[in-house]
């Protein structure tokens, strides 16, 4: 039996891009809707964030489960069985007459959008490694950058247009459209192995992975940078539309500086990494992710205005960008037999960052103090990580990757 045809780096950053693009698109075309949704539901704020928090969990949750999954039974069949529960779950949130089924609804979301960025992760993994693993991942940072960007000031337009039901309407066809996509362009890259799924293994892979510093510290920094933006899809609408008084459309058209920013720095990554190495272009990521946290601290005794909370946001953003192609592939690259494992702890410790930061931002009850305390303490945990993780000797292809499923094959893995 022929073996598929392997995918080319474009095709691999294309579908990647666009699989992990669900999860951010599925909050950005929302976030503009909250306010709105709390007046026509009848419900409070902290309800409506609810079901921001409940997103994120079954998106942090589910990954552990997808990951898994894809490394036994596919690829593809499980990124189509997903894809139909965020299908499910958004038509629930479309028809929605309560606040207790929005929420149900916006978990199936969370739960069916998990299979995309533990996917595209562990695609890029099945078939390249080092620079190149790099530079597709960045074209994936790429993508997902222009998909946020648009997002909130096209769901600002239909929100104002048709009222938030139909920014559901959109999520729909986005994952109709993904599922085509994966149908007619996504090629299989891992053999049917059900013994993968076995307790036993499950549990030892990820104990494995738990127990290797080498892949938790490289997590931690991305953990640290892309947990901060999660963690302000549930802070930033409160701040700009309640504190600052923009408006649903200004507010969309405002959230472009945090993607623009963001996508500025892949673009700038892309170009420097035709000379420099992924790996050392991350220590300017990460002052940028220290500088950003130093401008978001000085809310704590600031008063917020436009320019004060999305400055540091500005200059936060473009150090992820920085950060994210290098540590990733350095973190996933000595696990080849694991990768949607290792994709999917990598992707729930990221999310469970969000998740937590969002859910004591709701707690609290001051959206700014909470960015002020929250951001800081993200970027200061990606940082430590860094200079921790650059202390740790180079992986070379001399050095097997570990043994895990007597599977495993040596592989390099981007170092200092």
């Amino acid at each position: 039996m022929t073996a598929p045809p392997l995918m080319s780096e474009r095709r691999v950053g294309a579908l990647g891009g666009l699989l992990v693009a669900t999860g951010p698109v599925a909050m950005a075309l929302y976030t503009p809707s909250m306010p709105s949704i709390a007046a026509e539901l009848g419900t409070t704020e902290s309800m409506v964030q609810l079901t921001l928090a409940v997103f994120f969990g079954g998106f942090a949750i589910a990954q552990l489960v997808a990951g898994p999954l894809s490394d036994a039974l596919g690829r593809r069949p499980v990124v189509l069985g997903f894809m139909l529960l965020f299908l499910a779950g958004s038509l629930t949130a479309m028809l929605a007459t309560s606040i207790e089924v929005l929420i149900l609804g916006r978990l199936l979301q969370g739960v069916g959008a998990a299979v995309g960025i533990t996917t595209a992760r562990a695609l890029v993994r099945d078939l390249f490694q080092g620079q190149q693993s790099s530079r597709i991942l960045n074209m994936i940072g790429i993508i997902l950058a222009v998909a946020p960007a648009i997002s909130p000031a096209i769901g600002s337009v239909v929100l104002v247009a048709g009222g938030w039901r139909w920014v559901f309407v959109l999520m729909v066809l986005y994952g109709a459209a993904l599922m085509l996509t994966v149908v007619l362009a996504m090629r299989e890259t891992v053999a049917r192995d059900l013994d993968r799924l076995a307790p036993r293994m499950l549990l030892r892979n990820y104990r494995t992975l738990l127990g290797s510093g080498h892949f938790m510290l490289a997590t931690g920094v991305v953990t640290g940078a892309i947990g901060t933006f999660y963690a302000l899809a549930a802070i930033l609408p409160f701040i700009l539309m309640e504190r600052v008084g923009l408006t649903p459309m200004e507010f969309g058209i405002g959230m472009m500086l945090q993607s623009g920013s963001f996508l500025t720095g892949a673009v700038v990554m892309r170009l420097l990494m035709a000379r420099m190495n992924a790996y050392r272009l991350a220590a300017a990521g990460v002052g940028l992710i220290l500088l950003g946290s130093i401008g978001a601290l000085r809310l704590i005794w600031v008063e917020p205005d436009f320019l004060s909370v999305m400055l540091p946001v500005a200059i936060y953003a473009p150090g992820i960008a920085f950060v994210m192609p290098a540590m990733t592939t350095s973190a996933m690259a000595p696990f080849p037999a694991i990768a949607g494992s290792a994709s999917a702890l990598m992707g729930f410790l990221q999310m469970a960052s969000g998740l937590v930061a969002g859910m004591a931002a709701a707690i609290l009850g001051d959206a700014v103090l909470a960015m002020g305390l929250f951001v800081p303490m993200l970027g200061a945990l990606s940082a430590l990580c860094y200079i921790a993780h650059r202390r740790l000797p180079a992986l070379h292809e001399s050095k097997p990757a570990p043994d895990i499923s007597d599977k495993s094959v040596a592989t390099p893995v981007i170092g200092p």
